[in-house]
């Protein structure tokens, strides 16, 4: 591919009723963070939008709603089946519009969400949508109008994980994608239209987090409302949401640790820990951003991370080789560099990276891809989420230690422990988070994913995520 042109988009528009509707208002402008080059625009929508999205879903809610739950699975089959079709022009949208490498959004942007529709289509035939116990017919029913609010590190996976789930509950839904990455949620509603996904089920309502969103969510004819971003962004929506006491479901920020026992391998452990840091140049809300070794190893761990951090070539997304690209967005570059900065005036010891610009990348939304050791674990770069490809070292003393230092954050969110399988297990189960992988354990699209603390509420995957969609009913006779 050539780093010098830039693919076509659409015109502006919102999806509402089955339909681009055609927009001539203020835009919003769609920037490649590797060229800074305006690649596209969408609409700057407003609560008037919203309320038309929100007439169409709830227009379209009784009928969808009585579509048998067999019938709305195989619609999701068909939406997984054209987002199969149409994978490369989203691969390089994503990677376009928020610079993932091109080799990374061909997996994690493009096939991850056909895997995911898949896998949550599957769910229908053996879920429980009624039930008796005792003298009860217990009753699992949609919720209504849904609105989902996705960020932009993972733009197809987030709406997969809120839209295919509450579309097959039976529920209608308003999506406001993120105004930086956009662009895939407009080829999203294509493919569910020809899919014979019904006009209204399935609406997307362009702009900005404090117009769109809250829009959406203090809207009284939205039912439930789904989010995936910052822990700050969360707040908001669960406070403006209150006024209506509509459901909130919320999956939030991180700053995950991965355990590295005296009994692991430690060369794998470090191998899988920087790759989890690092992939998506660290965009990742469940990355092992803490790697915490026992003291007596640290100093070779850190050896070991040194030579795994050579394999990462940072640089143009559109080159097959290369393995992290830019940050999503000058402002987030801006906002992971001052974390760096903070990193090393506090002390922490720099491995590789550092303030500054990589060599060769004097512009584009590019940093240094980091590694602290020494780390403490209470300092900054130990404690906030930075989103950025900065990996600290934590050394701990003991099981408790360490189970303490994995804990010690408001976040609750992912996790990691490496050693003999029973010992990492023991760790795992002290662990205050959502979910644990023990020696690099494989993604389950059908296990559930959310987290404690303030990295949020509820679940997505699988029974779990559709579950969230749904209202219970017990009907006694």
């Amino acid at each position: 591919m050539n780093s010098n042109r830039e693919p076509s988009f659409p015109a502006p528009a919102h999806w509402i009723d089955g339909r681009a509707i055609p927009f001539d208002g203020p835009v919003i402008e769609v920037v490649n963070p590797a060229t800074g080059a305006v690649i596209a625009t969408v609409p700057e929508g407003t609560a008037g939008d919203v309320d038309r999205a929100v007439v169409a879903a709830t227009a379209a809610f009784p009928a969808w709603a009585a579509t048998d739950p067999a019938e709305r699975a195989a619609v999701m089959r068909s939406i997984a089946a054209g987002l199969k079709a149409r994978s490369e022009e989203i691969a390089v949208a994503i990677s376009t519009e928020m610079g993932a490498p091109i080799s990374l959004a061909r997996w994690g942007q493009a096939a991850m969400p056909i895997m995911s529709t898949e896998a949550i289509a599957s769910v229908e035939s053996d879920f429980p949508w009624s039930e008796e116990i005792a003298n009860s017919l217990i009753l699992r029913e949609p919720i209504g109008v849904v609105a989902a609010i996705t960020p932009w590190n993972f733009p197809l996976q987030q709406v997969v994980t809120k839209v295919v789930p509450a579309l097959l509950a039976g529920n209608t839904v308003v999506l406001k994608p993120s105004e930086l990455a956009p662009l895939s949620a407009r080829i999203f509603a294509e493919v569910a239209a020809e899919a014979g996904l019904p006009a209204g089920v399935f609406n997307v309502v362009h702009g900005t987090g404090p117009v769109v969103g809250e829009a959406l969510a203090g809207h009284p004819a939205i039912d439930m409302v789904s989010l995936t971003g910052s822990t700050s962004a969360g707040k908001r929506v669960a406070a403006v949401a209150s006024g209506t006491v509509k459901r909130v479901a919320l999956e939030l920020g991180g700053k995950s640790a991965a355990v590295i026992l005296p009994d692991a391998d430690l060369k794998d452990a470090v191998t899988r820990g920087l790759a989890s840091a690092w992939t998506n140049s660290g965009q990742v809300c469940g990355a092992y951003t803490r790697m915490l070794v026992p003291a007596e190893l640290h100093d070779q761990v850190v050896d070991l991370l040194r030579e795994a951090a050579g394999e990462y070539t940072t640089g143009d997304p559109t080159d097959e080789n290369t393995r992290l690209g830019p940050l999503a967005s000058e402002a987030q570059r801006t906002r992971v560099a001052a974390y760096i900065e903070r990193g090393v005036a506090d002390g922490a010891t720099l491995v590789v990276g550092g303030p500054g610009r990589p060599v060769g990348l004097p512009t584009g939304a590019y940093v240094k891809p980091t590694i602290f050791a020494n780390v403490e674990p209470d300092s900054v770069i130990a404690q906030e989420e930075i989103f950025g490809p900065v990996l600290a070292v934590i050394p701990y003393t003991d099981d408790d230690h360490a189970v303490w230092i994995a804990n010690s954050t408001i976040y609750g969110l992912n996790g990691a422990v490496f050693g003999e399988t029973e010992h990492a297990l023991a760790i795992a189960k002290r662990m205050r988070t959502g979910q644990v992988d023990i020696n690099g354990g494989q993604f389950n699209p059908l296990a559930p994913f959310g987290g404690y603390k303030q990295s949020g509420n509820g679940r997505e995957y699988g029974r779990f995520g559709l579950e969230e969609f749904l209202e219970t009913k017990a009907i006694q006779r």
